[in-house]
Formats: structure tokens, C-alpha cells, sequence
């Protein structure tokens, strides 16, 4: 006598319905396929085929006439220093010490930032009795809703 399974099982499929075809169209990439039909129909100046930068930005904008206006400020400009006589040489040795350093606290921070400012106006007798300056630096006037504006914007160290 033979046994028949008869217990029910569902799958679940992970392939795609359409087994890999994808409508290429959806997605054009101009700079990079095409037969070579199309590329030389791409140097003709009168098709009209819109051209990818992939992430290039422009230098200038389109005025309301179409025409397009060049931006100097835009432009990017490489400043390089002259090194001719620089002593040092491009690389670093792997024979140089291993430079040990302890970790930089916000005691140390407060010490390079403003106990000398402290320190300067105690011996200069600008403290009020409870020890606040009489002339603040733009730091010190600061209050804490600025200070953490200020350490939010673009260039500050925390990022």
C-alpha cells in the first residue's frame, strides 16, 4: 500500500511575477548605453537629447529670454600653494613615533578657552562680588539657546 501526502503547504516567492524583465525605458541613462546608431545620431546638434551631469552643478543660470548667464562666483577655482621650496616631503614615514595623546576633556577645553580670561580679570580686579566679569567677551554674553545655534551651523566642530 502506497502513502500519499496530503498535507497542504503554502510557499511564499521572492522572485519577481515578471522573472527579471524590466522596462528599461523608466530609467534612461543617457551618457552610457545605446547602440551605435543612436550615438551618432547623439552628435548631431539639431537632436534634441537631454544630457545627465550626474552631479555636476551648473555655473551660471537661464534668463527669462532662454539665454544663459554665466556666474563667475560659480566657477570653481583650485588654490594650490607653491611648494617649491616647501622642506617637507609628501609622505610620512612609517618609522616615525607612534604619538600618544590623552583624550581632550572639557576640563581641558575650559582651560584653554577661558581661564586665562579668568585668571586676567582677577588680577585686574574687573570681577563683580559674585564673581561675573564687568566687561563679558561675545562668549560670555551669550545665552544658552545662541550658543547652541551657533554650535548647530555648517563649520562648527561638532560635526
Amino acid at each position: 500500500m502506497s502513502c500519499v501526502n496530503l498535507f497542504i503547504k503554502r510557499g511564499i516567492s521572492t522572485s519577481c511575477a515578471r522573472f527579471g524583465k524590466r522596462n528599461f525605458r523608466k530609467f534612461p541613462i543617457y551618457n552610457k548605453r545605446g547602440s551605435k546608431i543612436f550615438k551618432e545620431m547623439r552628435k548631431d546638434p539639431n537632436y534634441d537629447l537631454p544630457h545627465d551631469k550626474r552631479g555636476l552643478r551648473d555655473v551660471g543660470y537661464y534668463a527669462d529670454d532662454g539665454t544663459f548667464v554665466l556666474v563667475p562666483e560659480k566657477i570653481p577655482e583650485l588654490i594650490v600653494p607653491d611648494l617649491k621650496d616647501f622642506p617637507l616631503k609628501p609622505y610620512v614615514s612609517y618609522r616615525t613615533p607612534d604619538v600618544m595623546q590623552s583624550e581632550f576633556t572639557a576640563e581641558d577645553l575650559f582651560n584653554v578657552v577661558y581661564a586665562p580670561k579668568i585668571a586676567k580679570d582677577f588680577k585686574e580686579g574687573k570681577l563683580n562680588e559674585d564673581g561675573t566679569p564687568l566687561e563679558p567677551s561675545p562668549e560670555e554674553r551669550m545665552t544658552p539657546e545662541e550658543a547652541r545655534i551657533k554650535a548647530e551651523q555648517t563649520g562648527s566642530d561638532i560635526f
